[in-house]
């Protein structure tokens, strides 16, 4: 067993949530399958280089595919966070450099989330993660776009009397009143240049650690680390991977 193979405890999680096929050829089996993304997730080698255990990669890759676009990645997602703790919700981005293979799509089409900033052709991901410091909800944007821009999709799901923790760069009055309709309270530091200085709580504010922490972890999975999908789907399927993979990590070492 690899030690990038989903333990049994994660198994017995993911398995009832995956598509049921009770008719026609048996597919290969989803646990082996699985394992074989995992290990490209992991270990950020090419699709070409997935070790034969897995069986073939074609196999994985398609089936990778083929479950992103039915949604299938998105639905476990959401089951797996369902349970997540609501009191604290910290919104933060991080940078990721992409790879050469990246940069290939055509001229003129649609910029998958890619785009020129200090570093080079980058993307950013963004992400809120609960009281615990798990994913509860992701996105994607180009490296250059302010993380103001995303937070209205990422902020509209809050819980009465939730806390949000995020820094300067989400100091807006939209942003604030899209937290406050929703009966949650922003808990965010004020621009030098803001006439009117809500309140704010340095104390509360120390746990945005949490979400530092959790883009750590998330770049130990070296195919979210440097991007290497051309598509923008593609490598939010792979951070939504990583992130299911911390949080069930961290339910296994509760149980």
């Amino acid at each position: 067993m690899s030690r990038y193979d989903l333990t049994d405890f994660e198994w017995r999680v993911i398995e009832p949530l995956l598509p049921n096929k009770s008719r026609g050829v048996p597919r290969v089996d989803d646990r082996r399958v699985l394992n074989g993304i995992f290990w490209v997730l992991r270990s950020g080698a090419p699709w070409r280089d997935l070790p034969e255990r897995y069986g073939p990669r074609t196999t994985c890759y398609n089936r990778f595919v083929r479950w992103r676009k039915a949604g299938v990645w998105d639905r476990l997602m959401d089951a797996i966070t369902a349970a997540h703790d609501g009191a604290i919700q910290m919104i933060d981005s991080t940078s990721v450099r992409a790879h050469q293979q990246a940069a290939t799509a055509k001229k003129g089409g649609a910029d998958h989330c890619l785009g020129r900033s200090r570093g080079g052709l980058t993307t950013k991901i963004h992400v809120v993660v609960d009281a615990q410091g798990l994913p509860i909800r992701l996105g994607l944007t180009a490296g250059q776009t302010h993380d103001g821009q995303i937070a209205y999709t990422l902020l509209d799901h809050l819980g009465p009397r939730t806390i949000v923790l995020a820094d300067k760069a989400y100091d807006a009055d939209r942003i604030r009143g899209l937290i406050q309709d929703q009966g949650a309270t922003p808990n965010i530091p004020p621009k030098s240049n803001r006439r009117w200085k809500p309140c704010f709580s340095k104390r509360l504010y120390r746990e945005r650690n949490l979400i530092e922490r959790f883009f750590s972890k998330l770049k130990h999975f070296r195919r979210v680390a440097t991007r290497y999908d051309k598509l923008a789907a593609n490598f939010l399927a792979m951070v939504q991977l990583a992130s299911m993979r911390l949080r069930l990590r961290a339910y296994e070492s509760t149980a």
